[in-house]
């Protein structure tokens, strides 16, 4: 059963019965370890090339032409050591490379191979090699195999965002949560259902309460001014809920807007903007996670990447292989993990794409695995079905 629990507003103004089967009381952990891990989605496709420019490439600045980023001046990356810098939008992922909290991925694909939205985004939430391959998302499925008191502290799930998304539909409980528009009900209002409820439908008062308790957490009214506050206030939201002694332990953000087809701008346009906004979604939710943050893995995907080659309109076509990241305090960051395949034209895929040469399911698996502690036959098995060939990417964590 899948519970989408509104806050103290939507249920007010809901006027029905609620079914809170989910809403059992959170079982405490076994062990010393309480681990949180939080799954963000850049829905439209982020360039790789762009968020971690190979300025050591020789064929990287006659490649990307008015996209490339500099390697010093106005607008340069930030420089990573080695092959790869950061763009310059995203300081405070760069402070925490630099502290070993952040770990970079680049030529990074799911199996998909086509270059629509709507079926790669479906392949990254449901964990197959198939848009069609599965109605539930790997997430729901790998906190079913969780213990229902061990690391990850039970298997309730929380979702930041307008909608559920695939990734975390199935039959593990869900919590979701997104700004809302409706007017906060007064306290004697709140006071005269909860006494209504009481006497008439305890499942239901048992709801109200919990929404109460969540609501009273998690930011008042819409979230405005676009990608920036919006994203904030999302993974605020997630910090502040998986932060909570009893809380859930595993979160999602979509994140919308990542489709660049014209004026892209990496250094000082709209994509420029949407880094900055991801930079300060990360700040806001290690700054809510608090001391949680150091046992908090965030995974950062996107569902392609972009084509290496500009288009006639200063942007960037759907391609293939992307950048991703890992983020935390128990990442063992500091470095970026890349099999580069390069960017001549010979080497690039279709003679397009960046060349995927890491596969995100290997990825996840050695974050389900060394942090929640899921076995490898369960998640090439059930999590990631059809995937026994590919290995858990070991060595991600502190």
């Amino acid at each position: 059963m899948r519970l989408h629990l509104p806050t103290r507003r939507g249920l007010l103004a809901a006027g029905s019965t609620l079914a809170v089967s989910a809403l059992m009381p959170r079982i405490a952990s076994a062990t010393t370890r309480d681990p949180r891990f939080v799954f963000v989605i850049l829905r439209g496709a982020l360039d790789g090339l762009a968020f971690l420019p190979a300025l050591g490439d020789p064929a990287y600045a006659s490649l990307r032409g008015a996209l490339a980023l500099p390697a010093s001046g106005d607008g340069a990356a930030l420089p990573l050591g080695g092959l790869f810098g950061l763009n310059p939008n995203l300081p405070f992922l760069k402070g925490l490379f630099d502290a070993r909290e952040a770990l970079m991925l680049h030529a990074v694909a799911t199996p998909y191979r086509e270059r629509s939205h709507f079926d790669g985004q479906d392949v990254l939430d449901n964990g197959t090699p198939s848009p069609n391959g599965s109605a539930t998302g790997w997430l729901n499925r790998a906190a079913g195999l969780l213990p229902a008191a061990g690391p990850a502290r039970g298997r309730d799930l929380f979702a930041c965002g307008a909608t559920v998304p695939l990734v975390m539909r199935g039959p593990a409980p869900v919590m979701s949560w997104s700004p809302g528009n409706l007017r906060t009900p007064l306290d004697d209002t709140v006071m005269r259902l909860e006494r209504l409820y009481g006497e008439r439908d305890p499942r239901l008062l048992a709801a109200l309460t919990e929404s109460n308790r969540l609501d009273a957490m998690l930011p008042k009214g819409p979230a405005r001014g676009g990608p920036g506050r919006s994203y904030a206030t999302l993974a605020a939201a997630a910090g502040r809920v998986l932060a909570r002694p009893e809380g859930p332990r595993i979160a999602t953000l979509a994140l919308d807007g990542w489709d660049t087809h014209a004026a892209e701008g990496p250094a000082s346009g709209r994509l420029a903007h949407l880094l900055k906004a991801l930079d300060d979604a990360l700040a806001a939710l290690k700054a809510e996670l608090g001391p949680a943050w150091g046992e908090t893995v965030v995974a950062v995907a996107t569902e392609f990447g972009r084509t290496a080659y500009p288009n006639g309109t200063d942007g960037t076509d759907h391609g293939t292989a992307a950048a991703a990241f890992l983020a935390g305090g128990a990442v063992a960051g500091g470095r970026v993990v890349a099999d580069w395949p390069g960017l001549a034209p010979a080497s690039l895929l279709d003679g397009r794409d960046l060349r995927p040469t890491l596969d995100l399911r290997a990825v996840l698996k050695g974050v389900l695995r060394d942090h929640l502690g899921l076995p490898d036959r369960a998640l090439s098995d059930t999590v990631f079905p059809g995937s026994g060939g590919v290995a858990p990417t070991r060595d991600l964590l502190a």
